[in-house]
């Protein structure tokens, strides 16, 4: 009977990611991303960055999402990526599926990064990391 359960944690797998469910993880990497990089300019205070492809449903959600967080917020910059065409931007930051969404501090470096359609207070939170991250605020150590 034990055989069994890596398969039902596979199918268990594969079942949320057609759900399209977000997948959350914290960046410890050091990775930083520029202005040349994403091929427009960084925001004062953070960047929300989106990995988007051509025939991608939940992408057109995500944009809706992150273009009216990005309105809401002074300094914050949504910038929208077409990975088809930035294949080895995609394989550097090793993007496996669209959307994929990097919430970059204002230096560039990736605080969070989450896989699928985020919530609206995902991308709040993410914010506020960011923001937190770079002064060094209460929680700065913490990641969603």
């Amino acid at each position: 009977m034990a055989p069994a359960a890596p398969a039902v944690g596979r199918a268990r797998h594969r079942a949320r990611a057609r759900e399209g469910r977000t997948r959350v993880r914290d960046e410890d990497g050091g990775e930083r991303l520029t202005a040349a990089d994403l091929g427009g300019r960084l925001g004062e205070r953070a960047t929300l960055v989106q990995f988007s492809s051509a025939f991608c449903a939940p992408c057109r959600a995500t944009r809706r999402v992150l273009e009216d967080v990005a309105g809401m917020v002074d300094g914050v910059r949504h910038i929208e990526v077409d990975a088809e065409a930035h294949l080895d931007l995609v394989r550097r930051l090793d993007i496996v599926r669209t959307p994929t969404v990097l919430v970059l501090d204002a230096d560039g470096a990736v605080v969070r990064r989450a896989a699928g359609q985020p919530r609206r207070v995902d991308v709040i939170a993410a914010l506020g990391a960011a923001v937190r991250a770079r002064t060094g605020g209460p929680g700065a150590a913490q990641r969603m």
